[in-house]
């Protein structure tokens, strides 16, 4: 089996070759199917970065409310989301609320950033850890979903000891 750091850059050149508009929309569709989706009111999804899966569409006239994270330190904040929320790049490049952060028990569900997922729950990240502590700390307050483009779910991933499983995972 391939070691997270190879297949970290395997998936990243993988997704430069999908037509992530598509997918997403698929993926949007899926999700929004999905009895998770469905019954939840506080949803914190995540700010795609070029090849990532695109969320944002489902912000608008959804009736519910959304939330991004934030990075402080090495723990993930929970931020509002609502229109016109205020967004500045992060040292990682990605765009960040400026709202102040609520509690994270406010959220009914997680969709949760991936390079790949595997049959068993678990996800590929980006190697920073900040997914994994946050749904140690918090994972059972809420539901947690990735996701992914199909060609990047996968049988089974290497695991460490801090790796948190997610509860679905949605496909496009």
């Amino acid at each position: 089996m391939d070691n997270k750091t190879t297949l970290r850059r395997n998936a990243k050149d993988i997704r430069k070759t999908l037509d992530i508009v598509n997918i997403s929309t698929k993926i949007r569709e899926n999700l929004a199917a999905h009895s998770f989706y469905k019954n939840s009111k506080n949803i914190m999804i995540f700010y795609p970065t070029k090849y990532e899966v695109n969320l944002l569409d489902l912000v608008e006239n959804s009736g519910k409310n959304f939330f991004l994270p934030r990075v402080n330190g090495l723990e993930l904040e929970v931020c509002d989301f609502s229109n016109g929320a205020e967004l500045k790049k992060s040292e990682f490049n990605i765009f960040e609320p400026t709202s102040n952060s609520v509690s994270p028990s406010v959220l009914d569900l997680v969709i949760v950033p991936a390079l790949m997922a595997d049959k068993r729950g678990y996800r590929l990240g980006y190697g920073g850890g900040f997914y994994d502590r946050f749904l140690a700390k918090y994972g059972k307050s809420f539901q947690s979903i990735v996701v992914i483009p199909e060609c990047l779910f996968v049988e089974e991933l290497p695991i460490d000891n801090y790796d948190q499983k997610v509860d679905d995972v949605v496909l496009g």
